[in-house]
């Protein structure tokens, strides 16, 4: 358990120091902005799509490490999956931060596993979930401002 705090927290370090895909995308398909009220982090997703697949996921913003780091992580497990694979992703990570006892049963959340530390800490659960709404809200086009509410 103790190994697994470590990593969690160099994970959470380095993606949230130096976040993978941070930049903002030009001439994208899709985007949406998405906030979260209670810490103040703000964050824009961008994707580039063709056809049915994600080709390409950008963020930048404002945020706390574990904000930054789950979007980072989301970024980089993202690229080249399709559209239902990125909702189902969205349900599966979501389960894995807010439900006890929910490990998937594959290992198709990759290094987003380590995220399931969050759920020890509910207010931050906000905070590791903000760049899945704000992907949902930019694949759906839906132009409101996604919160974790």
């Amino acid at each position: 358990m103790n190994d697994l705090r470590h990593l969690y927290q160099d994970v959470i370090i380095e993606h949230g120091r130096r976040p993978r895909n941070f930049a903002r995308l030009e001439n994208a398909d899709c985007f949406a902005r998405g906030k979260n009220p209670l810490c103040g982090d703000q964050i824009t997703v961008y994707m580039n799509l063709e056809n049915d697949c994600i080709k390409e996921v950008k963020f930048d913003g404002e945020g706390c490490a574990i904000c930054l780091a789950s979007a980072s992580l989301m970024g980089e497990h993202l690229t080249g999956r399709t559209i239902t694979d990125a909702k189902n992703l969205f349900e599966t990570f979501h389960k894995l931060v807010t439900e006890d006892n929910c490990e998937p049963e594959d290992d198709s959340l990759g290094k987003l596993i380590i995220l399931s530390g969050v759920k020890d800490y509910p207010a931050r659960v906000k905070c590791a979930t903000l760049a899945w709404h704000t992907l949902l809200h930019a694949l759906e086009k839906d132009e409101a401002i996604a919160t974790t509410e």
